[in-house]
Formats: structure tokens, sequence, C-alpha cells
């Protein structure tokens, strides 16, 4: 009877350590500042923008505006700092691109998992133009879209690549990327989120704003322009996810209302449904983010985080998680409740999340500061993620 004994001793040990490998941690909730209002020659630090490579190094990026606060026409540089320690710690500020008393502005990030490419694509505007008084065409007094792309985990970077005849109608004239970040699905597929703006006389507001997303087969070589998400009133600024079925999930900033708009696709971002409402997503009209967490094909079960301010002002910072992939958020909580604006996801290499978010005390805009955070903080330990080894995933 030994024998036995000692197997179903050893089966209970292994079942025991098995069990601490799927216990919840405590929950955890980091914050650090990483672009602050006045610091390194910057009057302003605006619209963040944030990736995890395949070696887990972080990569912050946003608009410096120079002298002053604005969208363009404005002296606004691409900057950017490195975090190879989850976050804890910011490397220098640096300048990826300057483009003298014109604008890189509005960047969005998109990482290759396949081979390991950063990307970081952003208008660029010449001196003197902005949206409202921006000619149509693909080149001159109008907005462009370039990017830039580093091959050694943001290490060094290119100069920057012009897109602009694959990413633009000749006939528009503004327009930006979704800002925030975009992904790659699983079949190895880019995907860029973004908008256009039809101004017309007298160029005070768009006459119409529709998202829609750019895509690429080739790993970023050659891209393709999906079709418009037309809806009343219109939308712009977006972010997408891929779900487990292979579908797109679009989740857009309204141009009326106070809640957020979302569509699905079913062909890489071709064609896109309807257009939704999701009452649960309040918004005051402004950017927010949305990132695949966990999937029930790589991981325990399918998690999406979104992101903005949940106000009918741009304060509450909130962070929120649904189970059944967008369709109900199960779970929210406030990172922030002073002054609060854009944000950007990501999910890091120990399967924790990042936050990179607009905020202050007296206005939205002082800093750009970065969160960390896992699901058991989000969800006040009632979830955690069943994976002893985090598992590769494309976006």
């Amino acid at each position: 009877m030994k024998r036995p004994l000692r197997i179903i001793a050893f089966l209970l040990s292994f079942g025991a350590l098995s069990l601490a490998a799927f216990a919840a941690s405590p929950a955890i909730l980091e914050q650090t500042d990483v672009f602050v209002a006045g610091q390194d020659g910057v009057f302003q630090y605006r619209i963040p923008g944030i990736i995890t490579s395949n070696r887990g190094t972080l990569v912050a990026f946003c608009d410096a505006r120079m002298k002053r606060a604005g969208d363009p026409p404005n002296d606004i540089d691409l900057v950017m700092k490195r975090s190879v320690d989850g976050g804890k710690s910011w490397s220098a500020l640096r300048t990826l691109v300057d483009n003298g008393a014109g604008a890189v502005a509005d960047s969005c990030g998109l990482v290759d998992r396949q081979t390991g490419a950063l990307w970081i694509f952003s208008v660029y505007a010449p001196p003197g133009v902005g949206s409202a008084n921006a000619a149509d065409g693909l080149s001159g007094a109008t907005f462009q879209f370039k990017a830039v792309r580093s091959d050694d985990d943001g290490a060094t970077w290119t100069q920057p690549i012009d897109f602009t005849p694959m990413m633009k109608q000749p006939t528009w004239a503004a327009g930006s990327t979704g800002v925030g970040s975009g992904i790659q699905m699983r079949n190895g597929r880019l995907v860029l989120p973004r908008y256009n703006a039809d101004y017309r006389e007298p160029r005070s507001t768009p006459t119409t704003s529709d998202a829609f997303v750019c895509y690429s087969d080739d790993h970023g070589r050659t891209w393709k322009m999906g079709a418009l998400v037309r809806v009343p009133g219109g939308t712009n600024e977006c972010q997408v996810a891929e779900l487990a079925d292979g579908s797109l999930l679009l989740n857009m900033r309204g141009m009326t209302g106070n809640v957020r708009r979302t569509a699905r696709s079913r062909d890489g971002g071709a064609a896109w449904s309807d257009v939704s409402e999701d009452p649960a997503l309040i918004e005051p009209r402004c950017q927010g983010s949305l990132q695949l967490f966990t999937d029930a094909l790589a991981h325990d079960r399918n998690r999406l985080l979104f992101a903005n301010p949940a106000s009918l002002q741009r304060r509450n910072m909130t962070v929120r998680l649904s189970h059944d992939e967008g369709r109900t958020w199960s779970a929210a909580k406030s990172i922030h409740a002073g002054p609060a604006a854009y944000s950007c996801l990501t999910v890091l290499a120990d399967l924790t999340a990042g936050c990179l978010y607009e905020c202050g005390e007296k206005e939205p805009y002082e800093k750009i500061t970065f969160a960390r955070f896992n699901v058991e903080w989000l969800t006040d330990g009632k979830d955690h993620i069943a994976s002893p080894q985090p598992a590769k995933r494309v976006n």
C-alpha cells in the first residue's frame, strides 16, 4: 500500500503546486509620470501612444508642442521615451522627427510581431497648414501620412517613409491616424486605424468625418484603404481590436452625442457593419483606447480593455474590462478622477496592462502618465489570468 499512497501524495502535491501557479496575484496599480509640460524645453505634451515590443520594451511617444498649445498649424515634434523595466523608469527624451516650424502630430504605433519591426505613423503638416486650411491633394499644403520604423527594439529609427499616396485619396485634405496604436491580426495583416475629415467653407468644422482603417499584408511595404464607416453626425478618432473569431471591432469617437460608436468587420477592415452606439461607454467626445488583453485561443478566456474619460467632461480616466468581446463591460476602475483626456493601452510581457494617458490637477494636459495594473486590481480580485507562462500573442 505504500506505493499507491506515495503516488497519491505526489499527485496531491502536484495539484497544490498547479493551483499555486494559477493563484491570483496581488492587486497592482503603479503610476509614473513620463512626459511633463515644461520639461526638456517643451511647452506641452499631447496625444500619447505606447507599444510593447517583442522583447518587452515599452516605447512611449507623443506630440511635443514646442512653444504653445494647439493642433496644427503649430511647431510639433514627434518625441519618445523607452522603458526596459515595465514602466518603472524611462529613458531621456528623444526627438524622432522635427519638421521645422511644421507639425509631426497625432501619432499611432504598431508592432509587427512576425518581424519584430516597430512602426510610428504620424500626420505631417507643413508650416502654416492645419485641418481647416489644408488643401486637397497628396503633396504641398496638405496633410501627409508618413512613418518611421525601428528594427532594433526602438534603439534607432529610419527617416520618415511617405505612405501618403497609399493612405489618402487625392480629393482629401485633412484627417489623421486613429491615434494610439494599431494591431497585427493573427493572419499577419497590419491594421492601422484612421479617419478622414472633409472641411469646406467656412472651414471652421468638418462637414463630414469618417473612421476607417488602412491595412497591409506585406509587413508594411504597401497599404490599402478600407471602406469609410458612414454614420450620421460622423466619427473620427478610433481604435481597433481583433476578436477570437478573426473579426475586427472598431471603437470610435462620435462627432455628436456622448457615447462611443462601434462597428465590426469580417474581412479584415475592408468593409464594416452598421454602426452601433454603446450606451455603457459614456464620453465627452474625446479619444479612447481599445486593447485586446487575452483571448481564449491563447489563454483561459477573452478579455478586452477600454479606456477613456468616462464623463461628460474631460476627467475621470477609467479602464473597463469586457469578457464578451465588447458586448458588455463587467468591470471598471478609475485611475485618475481629475482632469484627463487622451490615452493608449498596451499589454506588457508579464500580462499586466499599461495605460499611457493625459492628466493633471487643474487641466488635462499638464502631463502624460503611465499606469501599470493587473486584472486582479481591475476586478477587485474576482478575475485572474490562469496561464503559468505568457503565451506569444500577435497583437
